[in-house]
């Protein structure tokens, strides 16, 4: 993205250009842009996003599918064949490939395509000004010479320079790598600032903290600060458990087909082979091992469940959240709109005496109505009540916007012809309030704020919390007519209580005891005082014995920390900034963590949570930060998210057994066969083709039906256990293959070309049958598959034995297996079948009572 004039006339420096000249540079105007000139510039200059590098995202998914050394290795290897005049075999097997490639990358493709689109469900968006008026677009069609409205919670969308702000601070950790949000102001600067010392400019990825501004905006896309490290950034994303999981299975499969090549391929020089033809056979037979449809597998699965999780609600960010999602044991949230309706209704406006009070609903309204920081519920709440006559006469001085340290919001206004000057009305958490006044007000007169004031006040403060309300202070104050106010947040005089209440969200006890039969539970953290979080938990069910303060929290260690935390269910009058330590030391303890949030402080907590989930309405900096939206804030909705994370693990993991049962003993019995068969039990043609056949039904696999005790409980990744699946399926696979072996050599002593046959027919059924098998731990025939997996089992199973008889076997080296043979090799089937059975069930009970279910803790670092 291109700057305009600015660039050629002060080289780029936009921060050392006064507001007004800048606005001229780049064409604007103080009330924005007209939607005509906004449309011309994002033709003209492309969107407001990040070059993906690209151009052709079909050309990358396809040259995914040839990233195989593997697959390299084979196609070198088939040219070497041509070289040596084996034309026809070469031939065969490239194509094998090819179609084996192409089958891979049609579901990789349109797996991607349909998460894309999900994705833009979810995108960003920005408030400009356009023709005048304040207009909600997405972040992408912001273009140079934009206003751009920015308040508390709003995650910058282009580089540029603030025109007004109030209070106005932004966390640039992204950039700078500054933890502590940076104050930001009008003004010129020296052109040869460095960035964190810019401090009237904004830039993309940044986000708001506290207060409002005007911006111009003066680059964006790829001219933008962010840009410039935007690859630095994508190098330092972490690992998620999943992603580490899928690595470390490579690795392993790696190994075995390094070891089987190697070997095989000098035992077949030493035994005096075809160079070329041994080189085929031993890497047909690793990738005839190797999972190579599994990113496709992966994919396919993950995009299926977006889709299923969309049409229920929740919105996926990133795809591998999903898993996450499904082996998530400890649900942490805060309790408004998640425990509670969410709807807050203003309940009683009481002076200090517990009365109510006309004048402090006024001063209420007065103080929600015309504050423009961070909007919140209970700000709607008080606007949504009647509006006191005499609120009309009142105009806004200035204000002093809500932050997380005071937990107070103060606004100053001026009554019509009132001669007594301004009024500063405060607003916020009780005990915030009171540590800013010196006195009370008992109808129309200050009395001196005496501890038995003090007690009085708590006394109540503590009464109605109990009976769940969530309670406001409200001060006021005459202050001096200065040009800043903060410093008058002071000397204040206590007029009265907000009272709000926010109901328990119907169903929500139905909601936990779900949460709970698939052995995840949950834990309240709150800002809220003990008392309301309490009478909270006691109404909905969940147990309130043990408490932890914030206060408390801030006085322990790490060890600590980590043995109380079990055995904690309310975090209560939490700092926003211990929910992120809150998060970190439940996982260390153990858990996976998922947490919902949605304020402008729930960011730290989103990242640290191994799911991060969020709602469609929250503030940018919390969505953003999230790998899961919800569109409604309710745990329903999450419920099934959880079951559709389940499945899609399940669905994963089924391939995975697969690959790693019948194809590994099939290819150890084909490597040690070999050796001792004065001819190759399967040429190399013969082995690519098993593979790319007994592929077809895994395609199917992504959309397979889940046993309902697969969802029950969460589940992990354990390498330990797909070893310990491999060898054991392995072996019984490699018994039934000797067996075949010495039938076909030893009795019908069979021709090479009949042995050769009658392996690749016995071979690709077994693993079609350990399809049917290993989809479950229940009985084969008590789980239904899919029916497109049973019908691709089934058609596949049919080809396989008709292929020996078709035209073209020829082509491959097959010739046309007797009755007897082939009866013999159904027989072998059956048995093996039933072999698989019975290995299942004792398997599952040895490895349960032997190791347990180890389902290694989830992390996204």
């Amino acid at each position: 993205m291109r700057s305009l004039a600015l660039d050629a006339r002060v080289g780029g420096a936009y921060w050392a250009t006064p507001a007004a000249d800048l606005i001229a540079d780049y064409g604007s105007r103080p009330t924005g842009l007209t939607s005509r000139e906004a449309h011309e510039r994002l033709a003209r200059y492309g969107t407001n996003s990040l070059a993906s590098g690209e151009w052709f995202p079909a050309l990358s998914v396809l040259f995914r599918q040839f990233r195989s050394p593997l697959v390299l290795i084979l196609v070198f290897a088939a040219g070497m064949s041509v070289l040596v005049g084996e034309r026809n075999d070469a031939v065969i097997v490239v194509l094998i490939v090819l179609i084996s490639c192409a089958l891979s990358f049609m579901q990789e493709y349109r797996a991607s395509r349909a998460v894309e689109a999900l994705r833009k469900r979810i995108a960003q968006k920005t408030t400009v000004l356009r023709d005048g008026t304040p207009k909600g677009i997405p972040a992408l069609d912001v273009v140079p010479g934009d206003i751009i409205q920015l308040s508390a919670g709003n995650l910058v969308p282009a580089d540029g320079v603030i025109l007004e702000a109030c209070d106005f601070n932004v966390s640039e950790a992204a950039l700078t790598g500054e933890a502590f949000p940076v104050a930001k102001c009008p003004g010129t600067l020296d052109p040869r600032a460095p960035l964190s010392r810019r401090s009237n400019s904004v830039f993309t990825g940044t986000s708001v903290r506290s207060g409002t501004a005007r911006v111009i905006a003066v680059r964006t896309g790829d001219s933008t600060e962010f840009a410039a490290i935007a690859s630095a950034i994508a190098r330092r994303s972490p690992e998620t458990e999943f992603a580490r999981g899928i690595r470390r299975f490579g690795y392993l499969m790696s190994e075995i087909m390094l070891v089987i090549v190697i070997l095989v391929f000098f035992a077949n020089l030493l035994l005096h082979r075809e160079p070329i033809d041994s080189l085929l056979f031993s890497i047909a037979l690793a990738v005839g091992l190797s999972p190579e449809l599994l990113p496709a597998i992966i994919s396919i699965t993950l995009a299926r469940g977006a889709r299923t999780m969309a049409q229920s609600g929740v919105l996926v960010r990133h795809l591998e959240a999903i898993e996450n999602l499904g082996s998530m044991n400890l649900l942490c949230t805060d309790k408004t709109g998640t425990l509670t309706e969410g709807v807050v209704h203003l309940d009683a406006c009481l002076n200090v005496n517990g009365v109510p009070s006309p004048t402090i609903h006024l001063w209420a309204r007065l103080n929600a109505s015309m504050q423009t920081g961070l909007q919140n519920p209970l700000d709607e709440a008080i606007v949504a009540t009647d509006a006191p006559p005499s609120s009309s006469h009142y105009s806004k001085v200035d204000e002093i916007p809500y932050d997380f340290v005071r937990k107070r919001l103060s606004v100053i206004v001026r009554k019509e012809d009132d001669s007594d000057g301004n009024l500063l009305i405060c607003k916020g958490a009780v005990e915030n309030v009171l540590a800013v006044c010196t006195s009370v007000l008992n109808g129309d007169a200050a009395e001196p704020f005496t501890d038995k004031a003090k007690q009085a006040i708590d006394e109540k403060f503590r009464s109605w919390s109990a009976e769940g309300y969530r309670v406001l202070g409200l001060a006021v104050c005459k202050p001096e007519p200065l040009h800043a106010y903060r410093q008058q947040e002071e000397g204040l005089c206590f007029g009265g209580f907000l009272l709000f209440l926010d109901p328990p969200k119907a169903g929500i006890s139905k909601s936990l005891e779900a949460l709970a039969k698939r052995g995840v539970g949950l834990k309240m953290i709150t800002g809220d005082n003990r008392h309301v979080a309490v009478h909270l938990a006691n109404t909905i069910g969940l147990r309130s014995s043990q408490i932890l303060t914030g206060q408390d929290l801030s006085r322990m260690t790490r060890d600590s920390l980590i043995a109380r935390v079990r055995d904690v269910d309310l975090f209560v009058e939490i700092d926003p900034n211990q929910k992120e330590r809150i998060i970190q030391t439940l996982r260390r303890a153990g858990h996976v963590i998922g947490y919902l949030g949605d304020g402008i402080n729930d960011a730290p907590a989103l990242h640290e949570a191994d799911v991060g989930i969020s709602v469609d309405g929250a503030v940018d900096v919390a969505r953003e930060a999230a790998d899961i939206v919800l569109l409604s804030r309710d745990l329903t909705v999450l419920l099934e998210g959880i079951d559709d994370g389940r499945r899609s693990f399940a669905n994963t993991m089924k391939y995975i057994s697969i690959t790693t049962s019948a194809n590994f003993g099939n290819m150890i019995s084909m490597a040690f066969a070999s050796m001792f068969l004065p001819f190759l039990p399967l040429l190399a043609k013969q082995i690519l083709l098993n593979n790319l056949l007994s592929d077809v039904p895994a395609l199917a696999i992504a959309g397979d039906k889940v046993d309902r005790e697969e969802t029950r409980s969460p589940r992990r990744w354990d390498i330990g256990y797909v070893r310990r699946f491999m060898v054991s399926f392995g072996l019984v696979s490699s018994l039934f293959d000797f067996v075949t072996f010495a039938g076909l050599a030893l009795l019908i002593k069979a021709a090479p070309a009949t042995f050769q046959t009658a392996w690749f027919v016995e071979s690709l059924l077994t693993e079609l049958a350990i399809v049917l098998i290993v989809r479950t731990r229940s009985c084969f025939w008590r789980s239904k598959p899919s029916l497109l997996l049973s019908f691709l089992t089934v058609a596949t199973a049919v080809l396989a034995i008709a292929i020996p008889y078709a035209p073209f076997a020829g082509y491959f080296g097959f010739v046309p297996l007797p009755w007897p043979i082939m009866t013999g090799l159904l027989l072998i089937t059956v048995l093996y079948l039933m072999a698989s059975e019975i290995t299942k069930y004792w398997f599952l009970r040895w490895d349960n009572r032997v190791h347990g279910r180890s389902y290694s803790r989830a992390t996204k670092k």
